[in-house]
Order: structure tokens, then C-alpha cells, then sequence
């Protein structure tokens, strides 16, 4: 995010340990306080202005902070974070916590965070969904794999964490961890009627049991290098209205020679397959295969009732000779 020329800032990045004379500056707006050696944030709870927190690369172990007022966007990514609690800012818009060691989502009370949008958990330790009940949700990020790097020059010195893009050839050490994500089952976002990007990349999850028809908004899913292996489990995607891009790449399901065609067959709506559109004569097929299976549906239904009607005379006859 660009710093904004008129506007009250600071930003330091020097090795702080405190910014307790942060204290004195309470009209603050933007603060950059990203890759230093920080723990503690309370001296922030004096800046009762503050629009934009990014405090990403320290050694904070919570994101707790006083309710401030007016903040909307606050990033507290690549610190050793285990929780969720204590965040509570009635305008924040934004949260990044991405590759801390989060396991559970905790806290984030829908009553209180009335405008957050966009939520970034990826690269943290989460075993479960629950706890995301945030309905005015459209962007979550719930990927698993994040490389974590700390700079450390020849002489042992402590650089600051970075990205996994590290510069080829050169001669500074690295020290790299892998954070990820583990979750297996889609669940407890029954309720988020505004989500409309979710990505679920590099996780273990099996099946597609628990989208809900209330997710009505969902046009992006992300569900790459997952574990989806049979084809009948697109059938659970039917009930999203509005999704038009779905990422299957590098799950079992996907080298299924009628993966394609299958999945705009339960999807009529969906474009976008991976990194390919649908073409027109994909479309048509598909319609002709859905209809197709439509008329046996309702030929079979057929069917089973008037087997029913025809069972029902014999039950009276045998019930009267009785």
C-alpha cells in the first residue's frame, strides 16, 4: 500500500524492540513498524486515529489491541501468533495474519468486525474452519503452504524475514520454514452469504461436503493440490449460484479423462476450469448431457411410482382376504 503524502505517518525499521514512545503521538495515522524485534503492540492502543497498522516480520505472539476506533486495515503477517483473540476494531476492513502458527480461529466477533472483507490466514497451522463467522466476508485466504525465510548475513546477523523469493547467488544465508495449513474438511461457512474468493490451495481435503446454497455470492474457489479424488463429489458445487472459477489442478479427480465435461455438467454456470476457459461447443455438449440425465431422472421417477400404484391393489386384496 502506497503511504499517502498528506496524511500523519512513521515507519521504522532499525531492530526496535519497544515503540513506547509511539505513546506521545496519538493524531498517527499510517505506522509501518514491519521487521523488527517486537512483542509487544500496547503503545498503539494510544493512537486512537489510526487508519493502518502493518507489523509484519516481528516476534509478536498476539494480535491483541484496545478497540481503535477508526483502523482499517492492520497486518500482523510472519510473526509467531497463535491466536486470534483480542481484534475487535469496528472499521477494519483488512486483516493479514498469514504465516503465523495459528491452529484454531478464535474471537472474531461478526457483532464487532461489522465491515472486514477480506481475511488472510494462509501459511498458519489451522486444523478446522470453524470459528469464521463472519458474514459481510468476500475474500479468504486459506492456503496451505507459506515458505518462511530469515535473512542471516555471513556474520550471524539477523535480517529481517522475508518471502520465499530469495536473490540467486547470493552469498547471505537463509534459514527457511515452512509453515502449513492442515485442513481436511470444508466446514463452518455455511453463513458467509458475501464470500466471493475462498482459496483452499495445497490442504488435505477430501470432499466437497459442506458448501451450503446460503454461499450464494462464491464466484472464485481455489481447491488446487487438494486430495479430491472421485468426480461425483463436483455434485456438491451444484447449490453455488454465482460460481464461475473453479481450480481443480493437481487433485486425483483431475486426471479423470471426463473431468472437464463432468464438471460443467454439474455446473452450468462455471467458465473457468482451471487456467482454461470453456468454449461454446463444451457448453452445448454439456447442456445436451444434462438433459439427457434429467430425462432419465424423471423417466426413473416414473418408474418407481407406478410400481408404487401397482403394489397397492395386491396390499388391499391381502389385507381384505385376511
Amino acid at each position: 500500500m502506497d503511504w499517502p503524502m498528506l496524511m500523519p505517518n512513521w515507519m521504522l525499521k532499525r531492530g526496535l524492540t519497544d515503540i513506547y514512545l509511539l505513546r506521545s503521538y496519538i493524531h498517527l495515522r499510517y505506522v509501518d513498524i514491519s521487521e523488527n524485534h517486537l512483542t509487544d503492540l500496547s503503545p498503539l492502543n494510544y493512537l486512537t486515529h489510526l487508519l493502518w497498522l502493518k507489523a509484519d516480520g516481528n516476534w509478536l505472539r498476539s494480535a491483541q489491541l484496545n478497540e481503535l476506533p477508526y483502523l482499517q486495515v492492520a497486518s500482523f503477517a510472519y510473526n509467531q501468533i497463535t491466536d486470534t483473540e483480542g481484534i475487535s476494531h469496528p472499521h477494519l476492513s483488512v486483516l493479514d495474519l498469514k504465516g503465523n502458527y495459528i491452529r484454531m480461529v478464535t474471537g472474531l466477533d461478526p457483532q464487532k468486525l461489522i465491515d472486514l472483507h477480506t481475511l488472510e490466514l494462509r501459511g498458519n497451522q489451522l486444523e478446522s474452519m470453524l470459528g469464521i463467522n463472519l458474514p459481510k466476508l468476500k475474500n479468504l485466504f486459506l492456503v496451505a503452504h507459506w515458505v518462511r525465510g530469515w535473512l542471516v548475513q555471513e556474520r550471524g546477523h539477523h535480517c529481517g524475514e522475508q518471502d520465499a523469493w530469495f536473490p540467486v547467488g547470493s552469498s547471505t544465508n537463509f534459514i527457511i520454514i515452512m509453515a502449513q495449513n492442515m485442513l481436511t474438511k470444508v466446514e463452518g461457512l455455511e453463513n458467509l452469504k458475501n464470500l466471493t474468493n475462498l482459496h483452499l490451495r495445497d490442504n488435505q481435503i477430501e470432499t466437497l461436503s459442506g458448501f451450503s446454497k446460503e454461499m450464494k455470492s462464491l464466484q472464485y474457489l481455489n481447491l488446487r493440490g487438494n486430495r479430491i479424488t472421485d468426480l461425483r463429489e463436483l455434485n456438491k458445487l451444484r447449490d453455488l449460484p454465482k460460481l464461475q472459477a473453479l481450480v481443480l489442478l493437481d487433485n486425483p479427480c483431475a486426471d479423470d479423462h471426463e473431468y472437464r465435461q463432468e464438471a460443467l455438467v454439474q455446473m452450468a454456470q462455471l467458465e473457468r476450469l482451471d487456467k482454461e476457459f470453456y468454449k461454446e461447443e463444451d457448453q452445448a455438449e454439456a447442456s445436451e448431457i444434462r438433459q439427457q440425465r434429467l430425462k432419465e431422472e424423471q423417466e426413473q421417477e416414473a418408474e418407481a411410482e407406478l410400481d408404487t400404484e401397482l403394489d397397492h391393489p395386491r396390499s388391499n386384496s391381502s389385507h381384505l382376504q385376511g
